[in-house]
């Protein structure tokens, strides 16, 4: 079917939406295998970090978005974490229908007045802009205690950029291995109440699965999840590796990965639905 808009799944999701990270081809086929499994929509997400892996977006934008098309369940294709607006602007040249701009390292106000600029054009031409207020814990797991989005500067920021969802800082943080992170659901509940545009959770892969529908019924509403995916993709290889020493063809482990991710992504999707 035709590549969706992401604003399409989320203004039409009843639940969370689940929003996965691409590093491979495989990474995008389980994905969305996993997604026609359970019946939902989901987000192809591809990083600046893994613009840089591949040395280029073009290509993993194109297999990505061919994976998408040949989909029987309706797939977005989204930029994620780009610092870089060049990278917004060839995202959307190449048919990438929305991004999330991250300008959350800058002070606020040339976030805020950046991220603005970026919106602007990217409205012009039809994108989705997700933007994030101030960093989301440490790529180190950190928890501090001041990694908190305060309401009523995330609904000055929106109003001032323009910014179609908003990435909120609640008690996640990127690259967590472990699934302990705890939420601040009461938070949650307040930034939705008061922000008028979606809410993503950022660093899912650190929350377990009863928090995580906890966050869904208290307002979130894209939820982004990498590491936890990498996990299962690369503990499917070794298990396979440490299975059949003699194994050579890639195809066979990357096969194995690719089923494993599936069906971690249809779980997972089973979980955001409540």
């Amino acid at each position: 079917m035709p590549v969706v808009g992401i604003g399409e799944i989320v203004s039409g999701a009843p639940a969370g939406v689940g929003a996965f990270n691409v590093v491979q081809l495989e990474h995008a086929e389980a994905i969305v295998a996993g997604a026609e499994a359970a019946g939902a929509p989901v987000v192809l997400q591809i990083s600046e970090n893994c613009v840089r892996y591949h040395g280029a977006l073009a290509p993993v934008a194109a297999a990505s978005l061919a994976v998408a098309r040949a989909s029987s369940t309706a797939v977005a294709v989204h930029l994620d974490h780009a610092t870089d607006r060049a990278l917004v602007e060839e995202a959307v040249e190449l048919g990438l229908g929305s991004v999330m701009f991250d300008a959350s390292a800058l002070p606020d106000e040339e976030n805020a007045a950046l991220t603005a600029e970026v919106a602007a054009w990217c409205h012009a031409r039809g994108v989705w802009v997700e933007a994030e207020l101030g960093e989301i814990g440490g790529k180190d797991g950190v928890h501090a205690p001041g990694a908190r989005t305060r309401p009523h500067e995330a609904v000055d920021y929106v109003a001032r950029t323009g910014v179609d969802a908003l990435a909120v800082a609640v008690g996640s943080s990127h690259a967590m291995t472990t699934r302990d992170a705890v939420l601040d659901l009461a938070l949650i509940a307040e930034l939705h109440a008061a922000v008028p545009v979606p809410l993503v959770l950022h660093g899912s892969s650190g929350v377990p699965d009863e928090t995580l529908r906890a966050a869904v019924r208290h307002g979130m509403k894209k939820i982004n999840i990498a590491t936890h995916l990498n996990r299962a993709f690369t503990g499917a290889i070794r298990e396979h590796l440490a299975a059949d020493e003699k194994a050579v063809d890639s195809r066979t482990y990357m096969k194995a990965a690719r089923t494993a991710v599936a069906a971690e992504v249809a779980r997972l999707l089973g979980v955001l639905a409540g």
